[in-house]
This record gives C-alpha cells, sequence and structure tokens, in this order.
C-alpha cells in the first residue's frame, strides 16, 4: 500500500498546487516559463500514476476486502460511467454546451469515475485509490468555481454539433472500454 499512497500523495499533490498555492504557482510559472514548469510538473506527475499503477497492482495481489459489492451496484457503476465519460469528452471538445452548463466537466467526471468504482469495488486499495480522486476532484471543483467567480469568467455558449460530437465520442470511449479495453489494460471486463 506505501507504493500506492506515496503516488497518490505525488499525483494528487501536484494537481493540488492551484488549489492550496496559486501565488506559489503563478510566481514559479513566471520564474521558470510556461515550458519549464509544465516539463516539471508533468515529470513530478508521470512519476506519481507510474507509482499509483503499480502500487495498485502489488495491492491487488494482496486484496483486503472491506465490502463485496452486489451484482446491481455493477451495472450502476456502467452508467455512471457512460456519464463519466461524456464529460470526459465534454473537457475536450471545443464549443460544446455541455461544458458551457458544468463549466468544469473533466472534475465532474473524475467525480462519477470514482464514485462508480467505489460502487463496484470494495478493497482497502480501492478505497485509497478512488476515495482519494473522489475527494481531490471535489476540493479541486469547489477552488474551481471560486476563481471562475473571483475572476468573472462567462463560459459562451456551445454548438449543437460540439455538444453531438461530445455525445458520440463519450459513448464510443464507454463501449470500446465497457467491452474490450478495460479488460485487457486492468484484467476486469465489467460486464462480464
Amino acid at each position: 500500500m506505501t507504493v500506492l499512497i506515496l503516488g497518490l500523495l505525488l499525483f494528487l499533490g501536484v494537481h493540488s498546487v492551484r488549489i492550496v498555492a496559486d501565488g506559489w504557482r503563478s510566481v514559479q510559472l513566471a520564474r521558470l516559463g510556461e515550458k519549464r514548469w509544465k516539463g516539471l510538473y508533468s515529470l513530478v506527475a508521470f512519476a506519481g500514476l507510474g507509482l499509483i499503477i503499480w502500487g495498485y497492482a502489488l495491492a491487488r495481489h494482496q486484496p483486503q476486502a472491506l465490502w463485496t459489492p452486489p451484482m446491481g451496484l455493477r451495472h450502476a457503476s456502467g452508467l455512471l460511467m457512460l456519464f463519466s465519460l461524456i464529460l470526459l469528452a465534454a473537457a475536450n471538445v471545443p464549443r460544446n454546451r455541455i461544458k458551457t452548463l458544468v463549466h468544469h466537466p473533466m472534475l465532474l467526471g473524475t467525480q462519477l469515475w470514482a464514485v462508480a468504482h467505489l460502487l463496484a469495488n470494495g478493497n482497502v486499495a480501492d478505497v485509497l485509490l478512488f476515495g482519494g480522486f473522489l475527494v481531490w476532484s471535489s476540493v479541486d471543483l469547489v477552488s474551481a468555481v471560486q476563481r471562475d467567480r473571483a475572476a468573472g469568467v462567462a463560459y459562451q455558449g456551445g454548438t449543437v454539433q460540439g455538444t453531438l460530437i461530445v455525445i458520440v465520442a463519450g459513448c464510443a470511449l464507454w463501449l470500446l472500454l465497457a467491452f474490450w479495453l478495460h479488460g485487457v489494460l486492468f484484467g476486469v471486463r465489467p460486464f462480464g
């Protein structure tokens, strides 16, 4: 579990700099320049991600069960994942109405991803991983909304075309993950 926890601290820690030390971040960005700052940020984030993957894989070899989720929660998890992936697409496709409505679709998608996986998994490592991301994304969402209000950010309306692209991309990604890629990458097939 130590490797997983260290990975979470690194990955979520670097992603929390703007939440807890936005002024320091701005100073470092100005001092280092955008490319160097992003390079260092990415190195720490990738190191954390690597440790998360390694630590979670180690923890799966000796699972410590907290509860056994009923089968029905797997189906609820699958539905939440569909919405999560649509929100993920909305964060990356320009001019869509979903982003206009929710403002921070990546964070909301992360929250749904975490809740979906907490519903379907009941081991200690699952609670650490998915619970950690749920707490982080919730705190980051509050922080992002406060920054938006302070800066007077106004989200522009999206187009029907952009919104349709988001929905199709999110659904396609869900189908790919649910029926093939999740099994290949993680050894778990959500629907059998």
